[in-house]
């Protein structure tokens, strides 16, 4: 007697071939499945910084402007009336005098640049102060 495998247990070549085929295909869905989260957390990575730096170079503007500002007028400034910015390189902060007629100043404007790390102008009444 021989034992004989059942039709039902037999598998051709062909059919394990279909078998490949389809598992290949699953694997390459998943990894380009995979690979396009990769992709769309890197971009939210890339906004997420450059958020970061705009706020910091908002910060350090408003708290070197604000000081600077202060110490040639001898007004205390506060919240700037108008801020212009690329949001990449520079902020721009522009404040209008309270006490102008007093003999205070009438407008003050502080930049900001992110790549010198420091104020690249200032101008008080426009008069220059600073100029980088």
């Amino acid at each position: 007697m021989s034992e004989e495998i059942p039709e039902k247990e037999k598998s051709t070549g062909a059919q394990n071939l279909i078998y490949a085929i389809v598992g290949i295909f699953i694997i390459g869905f998943v990894l380009v499945w995979t690979s396009k989260e990769d992709t769309s957390k890197g971009k939210d990575n890339g906004e997420a910084a450059t958020m970061r730096n705009y706020v910091a170079m908002q910060e350090m503007a408003t708290h070197k402007c604000t000081k600077i500002v202060s110490e040639k007028t001898g007004e205390q400034v506060y919240f700037p009336t108008e801020t212009k910015t690329d949001k990449e390189t520079y902020v721009t902060l522009i404040w209008a005098g309270e006490n102008a007629q007093k003999g205070g100043f009438k407008t003050a404007s502080c930049t900001l640049n992110g790549q010198l790390g420091g104020i690249s102008n200032l101008v008080i009444d426009g008069k220059e102060i600073i100029k980088k």
